[in-house]
């Protein structure tokens, strides 16, 4: 089994990696990030969402039922995470993964060098179960969210601090992620109650 990442900076180099061997599979992420990990498999694909990928149209949603899929295996306890085929086989194109994982270069070393090991009680247990909860709220605000630009990424933030306190083992960036997820749900629902009420009006 690969090395799993500790940092941001692990999984960018990761990324990299695997770009320079052609076009990214999920599979093969989850090879190279270790499939006993959780957190960069919430990390990684909201990170993805958050780079210029994001723009594609539908990937958000795509991103958003793998991450749920993700959360759902955290939730049952399951250590070792599954993929169905169709994830596994689901490919990014090496140019714009490399070009993302650049683009993130600057957030991964602000991650890294303010995140870590706080209160690592908190990133285990219960709380990985109730982690798993929230996400799969978030993602499911994704899909209505993805018809404004720029409104899935309040949910994805938040799913990528939940990936990020669990990979670093970082409690207090832990209970952060549950109040930004508040605040999230708060502010996508705000972002489509304004465009709902502007197509209304139209």
């Amino acid at each position: 089994m690969a090395d799993e990442p500790h940092s941001v900076g692990d999984v960018l180099d990761k990324l990299r990696e695997l770009a320079d061997q052609g076009d990214v599979e999920v599979g093969h992420m989850a090879e190279a990030f270790g499939s006993r990990s959780h957190g960069p498999f919430l990390l990684v694909p909201a990170l993805i969402e958050m780079s210029p990928i994001g723009g594609i149209p539908g990937l958000p949603t795509v991103l958003a039922a793998m991450i749920a899929l993700f959360a759902a295996q955290m939730i049952i306890g399951r250590k070792h995470l599954w993929l169905p085929g169709f994830v596994a086989r689901r490919k990014f194109g090496a140019d714009k993964v490399r070009k993302a994982a650049d683009k993130l270069q600057g957030v991964a070393r602000f991650m890294d060098r303010h995140f870590h090991g706080r209160m690592p009680a908190l990133t285990k247990g219960v709380f990985v179960r109730a982690a798993g909860v929230i996400v799969i709220l978030l993602c499911c605000t994704v899909p209505p969210l993805e018809l404004l630009p720029f409104a899935s990424t309040a949910p994805m933030l938040a799913i990528a601090a939940f990936g990020l306190a669990m990979m670093v083992r970082d409690g207090l960036l832990m209970l952060f992620a549950f109040l930004l997820s508040g605040a999230a749900v708060a502010v996508g629902l705000g972002l489509w109650a304004d465009g709902a009420g502007q197509g209304g009006g139209s």
